[in-house]
């Protein structure tokens, strides 16, 4: 199969590393703040961006390779850009950008719909809205094409949202903001002249299955006459974040992700630290409270500026010893007082049952979102208490297969081939057969 170069975008080399519509999923006209009450509603009229034909969606699945796994595509596809309303981690009232994939032509018929969450984006101007977006088309291929509607965020203080931050892994503000688009998608269905059966699927990419578990848990939990929650699929996703912080070596990607989640917790919480200089060295304390996520760098330049380590080829371990100070990381690894542990805790994804039919997915090799650590440890758990929805699959053969020299991974660390292949294996190598899995278990509950 040739390199599916099209996900190349989504994560650098660098990197290393809900009230709406009822049930029926009917498209009823519009909902705008001012119509009524909760969130999910329209905030301005949904507009159609795009039109893509299925020539179109073939030709670039064609050319990218990713038509191997996607198949052809079935049915044309609408590409809607949403704003709605949502609320905050403290209940601040607020909004949210992001796209609603519509089948058309052939397809033109109530359709499943799946809430997709996206991974972690360094970009504060990025928008799924976008049909050029390779995270956007990867969708398109695998699910809208194919006969799914498709709803993704753009994620509070993202692209049209106001919110001053990203409570990044914040998984109560994640899922009300996931299922908040599905709500704004039942409202918005009508633009493109489609109409959604009222099956729910949630399912999203490394920070994003953290996000749609929490969606997914919220839904079945909190509101389970709104949604008909028929399957979940999470993939890559980090559920154990406070075990992940008592490991002594750093994951690929360390200085982008840590920084991103320290600050967050302490936007949310305000108990991380009291001085920024006990937690960070100069000169990145000086401005790291508000550099992510970035109005102009992405990942690269993030640290080709120097704004963040990693210009000269530093180890993962490298780059979170220039970041952080000693005694701070000493602690949140032995203190199981520590606040940042604690909030991490908080925000783990272990201890409930989900009751429809839950993949988790992930590749052994991942550097950045290691299975041991995250998608391991939850199938235990779940395991433990008895709870037989989830299963997991693990992608690892075929990445290796398609993208090892000689079929299996690099194993010198000082070799090309091994920043390339690991380097690649998380943001570009594992998503799309991580989709692969998850559309299969939709395909059997549409």
């Amino acid at each position: 199969m040739k390199r599916l170069h099209l996900l190349s975008a989504i994560l650098t080399a660098s990197l290393l590393a809900a009230c709406g519509g009822g049930g029926d999923g009917g498209g009823g006209g519009f909902a705008f703040i001012g119509s009524g009450s909760g969130t999910g509603l329209l905030k301005e009229p949904p507009v159609i961006v795009a039109s893509l034909s299925t020539a179109q969606i073939d030709a670039g699945t064609a050319q990218s390779g990713l038509q191997a796994l996607s198949g052809k595509a079935r049915c044309d596809v609408n590409v809607v850009s949403l704003n709605y309303s949502t609320v905050g981690p403290k209940g601040e009232v607020t909004n949210a950008s992001g796209v609603l994939l519509m089948p058309a032509g052939a397809c033109a018929n109530a359709a499943p719909l799946v809430a997709y969450a996206k991974g972690t984006d360094v970009q504060k101007p990025r928008t799924l809205a976008n049909p050029q977006d390779p995270e956007t088309f990867l969708l398109t291929a695998m699910y809208a094409a194919q006969g799914y509607a498709v709803v993704a965020t753009d994620y509070l203080g993202y692209a049209k949202s106001t919110f001053p931050y990203h409570p990044y892994l914040h998984a109560d503000s994640e899922a009300r903001t996931v299922l908040d688009s599905v709500r704004a998608a039942r409202a918005a269905v009508a633009t493109p002249g489609g109409s959604l059966s009222g099956k729910v699927m949630f399912t999203g990419y490394s920070q994003g299955g953290h996000s749609s578990m929490a969606a997914h848990r919220a839904a079945e939990r909190d509101n389970p006459l709104e949604f008909n929650v028929v399957a979940g699929a999470h993939l890559a996703g980090p559920y154990n974040l406070s075990g992940s912080f008592k490991l002594t070596q750093a994951t690929a990607g360390y200085q982008f992700f840590v920084p991103f989640i320290v600050n967050s917790y302490q936007k949310v919480y305000g108990d991380v630290y009291t001085d920024v200089n006990t937690v960070y060295k100069q000169p990145y304390a000086g401005y790291i409270e508000n550099l992510l996520p970035s109005p102009t760098l992405n990942y690269t330049t993030l640290v080709t500026s120097g704004s963040l380590p990693g210009a000269n080829g530093e180890t993962p371990n490298q780059a979170r010893d220039a970041l952080f100070q000693e005694a701070f990381l000493a602690d949140v690894q032995t203190n199981p007082n520590n606040a940042l542990f604690l909030d991490a805790k908080k925000n783990d994804l272990l201890g409930w049952s989900p009751r429809a039919k839950t993949l988790l997915c992930g590749g052994a090799g991942d550097p950045t979102v290691p299975p041991a650590v995250h998608m391991v440890p939850a199938k235990a758990d779940f395991d433990e208490r008895g709870v037989t929805t989830v299963t997991t699959v693990d992608v690892d053969a075929q990445i290796q297969a398609t993208y090892g020299p000689g079929g299996k991974a690099p194993t010198d660390p000082s070799t090309a081939a091994y920043a390339t292949y690991f380097g690649a294996y998380h943001g570009t190598y594992e998503p799309p057969f991580c989709h692969v899995r998850a559309r299969a278990l939709f395909d059997t509950v549409k």
